[in-house]
């Protein structure tokens, strides 16, 4: 037998299964499982990504300096505090590599991206899930859960797949109150899609324990492209840049991501139809006695009475050409994600749970 065997932790990752995107027998189904913006990306990130295809002969620039700048411009933060990656998730795993190892720990919440368990799990560290009250983060429960062996605190904010939000006013009371040597991150993928929410800038520029993740996979519908940034510290991103690889980003990646990030009225169309629809489809379904938080994301998380409920309406949606999420993996086991749509899908999703709970009565 051999004996060559990979580090400690790695074997306990159960990995990472995406929302399903193919019902068979069914040639375009409606897919609302993987919170995609359903516009798609702009026509001028599509046009850049063409264009990019004709220098697929050339390396990319290592440092990623034309996007970083067009970050620090539309967000009106500091271009050289930030680091781009492979999606946010890169970053996440960046974060984990720097910061954490065997005998550490790293917290996240019950109901959290499961991407922070698989790559603490990757780094040898331990995870620590801390309970949510009433699905939202709760700040006393982490700071309960902190040791002097904790290193890092993974927050999304949105939370997936619960679409609630954690106040300001709690976040900077969980950064004061943080072991020293712990970092908070705090992950905005879904941040743009919440009203006046800079997804935690400011907390990052007022204090030296704070890192904030973003993503161009949702809003800017590059999710195929795979794109993120991380914004920090000066020392923090210094050591996070020391163990990325040089070309982590292809030229076609930065240059459409620069481009959909620029095309600020088509990102600014995106969020108001996923406000309008979001509002509408919540009030559609809850008109339908089921429970549905108010969500600050471009999904609503949706509760039945019990799982069996759930999977026979994932189930009956599935034989309609639906696609949306049972999230049993994530603490819910009577719970469908579903993605806001556009107009057309929203209705249909509603009109066809409408079926179905007509059928159950």
């Amino acid at each position: 037998m051999s004996t060559i065997k990979p580090q400690p932790g790695i074997l306990d990752i159960a990995p990472y299964v995406g929302g399903s995107s193919k019902i068979e027998g069914v040639s375009e189904p409606l897919k609302l499982s993987s919170n995609e913006n359903p516009f798609g990306p702009s026509q001028k990130a599509v046009e850049t990504f063409r264009r990019a295809g004709l220098d697929l002969h050339r390396y990319p620039n290592t440092d990623h300096g034309a996007l970083r700048a067009a970050i620090a411009e539309v967000h009106r933060v500091d271009a050289d505090r930030i680091i781009c990656g492979v999606g946010s998730d890169e970053v996440i795993t960046f974060l984990c590599q720097a910061y954490a190892g065997p005998g550490d720990e790293v917290i996240h919440t019950e109901h959290g991206f499961s991407m922070y368990k698989i790559s603490t799990l990757a780094v040898g560290a331990t995870p620590v899930t801390v309970a949510e009250t009433d699905r939202v983060v709760d700040v006393d429960a982490i700071l309960a859960g902190c040791t002097d062996r904790t290193r890092l605190v993974f927050i999304a904010n949105p939370g997936n797949p619960t679409g609630t939000m954690v106040p300001m006013k709690k976040l900077k009371r969980l950064a004061a109150a943080l072991p020293a040597q712990a970092l908070l991150v705090l992950d905005g993928a879904y941040a743009e899609f919440a009203e006046g929410f800079d997804g935690g800038a400011a907390l990052v520029e007022a204090r030296d324990n704070v890192v904030m993740t973003r993503t161009f996979s949702k809003l800017y519908g590059l999710g195929g492209l795979r794109v993120g940034w991380g914004y920090g510290p000066a020392d923090v991103i210094d050591v996070l840049n020391r163990i990325r690889g040089p070309f982590n980003l292809s030229k076609p990646q930065l240059e459409t991501a620069e481009a959909a990030l620029r095309d600020t009225q088509y990102v600014t169309k995106c969020k108001s139809e996923n406000a309008r629809l979001r509002v509408w489809l919540r009030e559609a379904l809850l008109a339908l006695g089921l429970e549905v938080d108010e969500s600050h994301a471009n999904f609503l998380l949706v509760r039945f009475a019990d799982q069996a409920e759930a999977v026979a309406c994932d189930t009956f949606l599935k034989d309609q050409g639906i696609i949306v999420r049972l999230v049993a993996g994530y603490g819910f086991p009577n719970g469908l994600r579903i993605t806001v749509g556009d107009e057309a899908g929203c209705r249909r999703v509603a009109h066809t749970i409408g079926l179905f709970k007509g059928a159950g009565e």
